[in-house]
């Protein structure tokens, strides 16, 4: 198993990596499906999974339960959409009264968010990320292909008046689509009293309708954009993930900036995924992986033989990843695949 020699304070319930990184952090994707076929996440024509190779319900939760008993302290539900998933409260519920867990967190497109929001906070979630690229109707249904904006407003709204401790915005800027939305984006966060996290687009699976080389605009770019009308301050934020946080002046919203092309940020990576087959990625931008629905459905019902795999997949964990580097193979699993 992992013979990694634990930084100073780890406990034997840590989760480290051969780099000495500590793993806390776990997004579980419940499902590769959607309601939208947003540009950047998947082609419009896709092949979702067959049942028999998707987790069930109970196997998602026995993943996260060994995770937190190797001492994950945050587990970030996604998919595809995951409040599309038939009877996915039920997962809800049972993940956030797992013991040890400190914060249960949602990434959501918003579209179901006006029926689900109350029941999401009493089942234990504690912040949500909505994703949002336009607040033009026709332009957003351009970019989701099948997302109605009044409904997702009105969502993020119901989530806003639900009272989790945090709401966020993810916005991912394509040039020629919607790049002149940055401010507009950002205002709309601060008229709610949200934050906001701009996020540059990543390169997973082939897209049908653009390039990415030509779409991607940096965020060094959209901090300029946003400099101009209003100055941004770094703040030292602590969240599950790795945005760098600016604050502006009389205001309550944070501007996150999630940079994975332009600035890695995998000397401090803290997460892994498991995504709906049950395939345990430890790098967002390699395909370094373990087969956990193998391990459980051989072992039913055998959490320590789970929990030894998980421990033993740590060694797989690269030390970075390599996008858009032409020296380095590209990933051909869409973000839909591998967990928002």
């Amino acid at each position: 198993m992992n013979a990694n020699v634990k930084p100073q304070g780890a406990t034997d319930t840590q989760l480290v990596d051969k780099h000495g990184r500590v793993i806390d952090y776990v997004r579980l994707s419940v499902t590769d499906r959607c309601d939208f076929r947003c540009v950047y996440c998947m082609s419009e024509d896709m092949t979702f999974l067959p049942r028999q190779q998707v987790l069930s319900l109970e196997e998602i939760y026995q993943v996260a339960k060994a995770f937190t008993e190797l001492g994950v302290k945050k587990i970030r539900l996604t998919g595809g959409e995951p409040l599309v998933r038939n009877n996915v409260m039920s997962l809800v519920e049972n993940i956030g009264s797992l013991p040890g867990l400190e914060e249960l967190l949602l990434t959501t497109n918003g579209s179901q968010l006006e029926k689900l929001a109350g029941p999401l906070k009493d089942a234990g979630v504690t912040r949500i990320n909505i994703s949002l690229d336009s607040l033009d109707a026709d332009r957003f249904r351009n970019m989701t292909r099948t997302g109605k904006l009044d409904k997702v407003k009105r969502g993020i709204e119901a989530a806003v008046a639900t009272g989790f401790d945090a709401i966020r915005l993810n916005s991912v800027i394509l040039r020629g689509r919607n790049d002149h939305e940055i401010l507009d984006l950002l205002e709309y966060a601060m008229g709610l009293g949200i934050n906001i996290a701009y996020i540059e687009e990543m390169p997973l699976g082939e897209v049908s309708d653009h390039d990415r080389l030509d779409t991607m605009v940096s965020n060094e770019e959209v901090m300029a954009v946003i400099g101009e009308r209003y100055p941004l301050t770094p703040i030292d934020m602590t969240t599950a993930g790795p945005s760098r946080y600016y604050r502006i002046e009389s205001t309550d919203t944070k501007v996150g900036f999630i940079s994975p092309v332009s600035h890695n940020f995998c000397d401090t990576c803290n997460r892994v995924r498991v995504t709906v087959e049950g395939r345990l990625l430890l790098c967002l931008g390699n395909e370094h992986s373990m087969d956990l629905r193998r391990v459980i459905r051989e072992n039913p019902g055998n959490d320590e033989i789970l929990k030894a795999h998980i421990v033993e997949a740590m060694d797989l964990k690269p030390k970075r990843h390599y996008f858009y580097d032409k020296d380095e193979p590209q990933l051909v699993r869409f973000m839909n695949m591998t967990g928002g």
